[in-house]
């Protein structure tokens, strides 16, 4: 690795998964403003959308979008109407 161009100031940070509230700890040099205790013991935190407890890729729960239902129900709703004049 090159010398002077990795940050010195690694730290324990929490990244909490807001979608299903997993916290996992790793060292971090990420800016926070909020902590949260974990087992008694206060980390920054970092709040992240999604993350390997929650990504479907990693669950195996992959959703499937019904694009074809959804082209129906707008049909139905709305009603297709005819361009020709």
């Amino acid at each position: 690795m090159k010398k002077g161009i990795h940050p010195e100031s690694y730290r324990l940070v929490a990244f909490k998964d807001m979608s299903n509230d997993h916290v996992f700890i790793t060292r971090s040099c990420a800016n926070t403003k909020e902590t949260i205790e974990v087992e008694g013991v206060e980390y920054p935190v970092v709040k992240v959308e999604i993350s390997n407890t929650s990504h479907p890729f990693y669950t195996g729960k992959m959703k499937l979008v019904d694009t074809a239902g959804r082209v129906d129900k707008f049909y139905s709703r709305y009603g297709k109407k005819d361009q020709k004049k």
